[in-house]
């Protein structure tokens, strides 16, 4: 399969939503559905009993919905919602509820996210950064990566005096399979500029979401 790109995309986010179309274009809801009947009766089902009957179908429309934010962008979820405003004091939203999927095993990742930044002459409608978190969950993820996103993403789009991100989740691929620890949280963080470099903003920002669950004592 041969993907085309065109020059005048000017961002990660722009590359994606192509790829995903160009794909979409090349594969069916039928052939998808197809493929998880294939799933069913290599796991030893009868894809045609009444209670898998539909099942194919309600999996692709799962998956579709669980992976939407391949087909948005940045530019997208704004709609012009940065303004200019002279604020230079820390901006914290916190327990942002994550819903991610692990790209390894396509399993959940549940969790939230704390988001801040310090502005500097532009600010952000405070529910597009709850936007943004999702947009880069509903993917197929590492937490990892999910959390760059979110700090790059905000710091590009702002350039603002810095931005802190924190991601804590736990994966039920560690919860359901593999060294079953259910109760285990994976804990994320990207800091950039005076969270980086000033450790006084850094911890300020830390103290402010130690309430969470990852960081009971």
């Amino acid at each position: 399969m041969t993907l085309s790109f065109r020059p005048e995309f000017d961002s990660a986010e722009q590359i994606i939503a192509s790829v995903s179309t160009q794909l979409l274009q090349k594969v069916t809801d039928a052939e998808m559905m197809q493929a998880v009947r294939t799933l069913l009766i290599g796991l030893g089902e009868d894809p045609d009993r009444e209670g898998l009957k539909d099942t194919p179908k309600r999996v692709v429309k799962a998956l579709q919905y669980l992976t939407s934010g391949y087909h948005k962008s940045l530019d997208e979820l704004l709609n012009g919602a940065v303004f200019t405003e002279d604020a230079n004091e820390m901006v914290l939203i916190r327990d942002i509820d994550i819903f991610s999927s692990c790209e390894h095993h396509i399993l959940p990742i549940i969790g939230r996210a704390h988001v801040a930044y310090i502005p500097n002459g532009k600010v952000i409608g405070l529910s597009k950064i709850a936007r943004i978190c999702e947009m880069y969950a509903r993917r197929l993820q590492v937490q990892e990566r999910l959390t760059l996103q979110i700090a790059d993403a905000l710091q590009g789009l702002l350039q603002p005096q810095g931005v802190a991100v924190v991601v804590e989740a736990t994966h039920m691929c560690m919860v359901m399979r593999g060294v079953q620890k259910p109760g285990s949280w994976t804990v994320t963080s990207a800091m950039r500029g005076v969270f980086a470099n000033d450790g006084r903003t850094r911890e300020e920002f830390m103290s402010l979401i130690r309430h969470s669950p990852a960081f009971h004592s």
